[in-house]
């Protein structure tokens, strides 16, 4: 994997390393992460109490064949070990694309670098046919074949979600990503190794900036490095141990507003590490561009909207103009008088 050099570390964030605390090892990583088996008959409640607790857990049993996850994992290896001069081929993002420390168009740099492609089946790879060999195909069935395999594991886990809720409509959820226009997005970052964070004791620097996801929901898989952390509801940073064989779930702002708050939508960052490559991949569950975003019915109980009705593109929109640790849902919050 290629190092980012040396001088171009001072324009990045830095933040204090994560401390233990009693739900932590003696490392600072956080043993209290919700462990759900999709294979068991109580997995619904789980889930539910998942998202309604830290709005993030981590699944087994999922389904998902680990030649898809190997295939997938070598194939962006290779890309992200190319020279930078022939990774920028795919570059810039127009959204989709290669991009290298800056993150969105309003500042945000990060010790990272990413390709970010549109799930529709339609987009073709033609921008990547001079990185991936002669047979860019390769490429293209690996993303495929993934995506498929997670899309299929997170419409399960939210018809689970639906009926732990007792809503009737058990695809009130996992239809929006099944629809044909559903805007879903996929992303493999590759986190370089950064050396020089052996000479600054007690600090971390950011890889990923503190946000929350916009989506419905968002399926991450990484390989065996550390560096994902999430925020806890005391404001606290913890950290995430590392798993390559299970999945980790997130809560994205769609499905925080669409449960009337009563899931939460998890901040979570990236710190880099000193000497191990850390590649990640993300899929990231949307609806349709059309579609209108709002508190379930069902799911009110008598209690007031705590959140403005939107399109996805509305709201799409408004999150991508504003910094990463912005609170994006801030825009579409209804302030109740008491």
């Amino acid at each position: 994997m290629v190092i980012l050099s040396k001088p171009s570390i001072k324009q990045f964030s830095v933040t204090k390393t994560c401390k233990p605390t009693a739900t932590a090892t003696a490392t600072a990583f956080f043993s209290g992460i919700p462990l759900i088996d999709l294979s068991k008959p109580d997995s619904k409640n789980l889930l539910v109490n998942a998202c309604e607790e830290l709005g993030f857990f981590k699944v087994v049993n999922h389904g998902v064949p680990t030649e898809s996850i190997a295939q997938l994992e070598s194939e962006a290896v290779k890309f992200f070990s190319l020279p930078l001069s022939e990774k920028e081929k795919a570059g810039p993002p127009d959204p989709f694309g290669y991009g290298s420390k800056s993150i969105g168009l309003n500042g945000d740099v990060g010790w990272v670098e990413y390709l970010l492609l549109t799930t529709n089946p339609e987009f073709t790879h033609h921008r990547f046919s001079s990185l991936i060999g002669n047979n860019p195909e390769i490429f293209r069935c690996s993303v495929d074949n993934y995506v498929s395999e997670v899309k299929r594991m997170a419409c399960e886990v939210l018809e689970l979600l639906a009926d732990g809720l007792k809503i009737q409509q058990s695809n009130v959820f996992s239809k929006l990503l099944m629809d044909e226009h559903s805007d879903s997005v996929f992303r493999v970052n590759h986190y370089p190794p950064c050396p020089e964070l052996e000479e600054m004791s007690e600090m971390d620097l950011i890889g990923f900036g503190e946000h929350t996801d916009p989506q419905i929901i968002s399926v991450l898989r990484s390989n065996n490095t550390s560096g994902l952390q999430i925020s806890l509801t005391d404001g606290n940073w913890i950290s995430v141990p590392p798993d390559q064989n299970s999945f980790f779930i997130i809560v994205g702002d769609s499905l925080q507003v669409m449960t009337n708050g009563r899931f939460k939508s998890v901040k979570h960052r990236v710190v880099a590490n000193s000497w191990k490559s850390r590649v990640s991949m993300i899929y990231f569950g949307g609806p349709p561009l059309s579609e209108k975003i709002a508190p379930l019915p069902s799911l009110m109980e008598g209690e007031d909207s705590l959140y403005k009705e939107f399109t996805w593109f509305e709201y799409k929109k408004s999150a991508f103009n504003l910094r990463l640790a912005e609170n994006r849902l801030g825009l579409f919050q209804k302030f109740v008088s008491t």
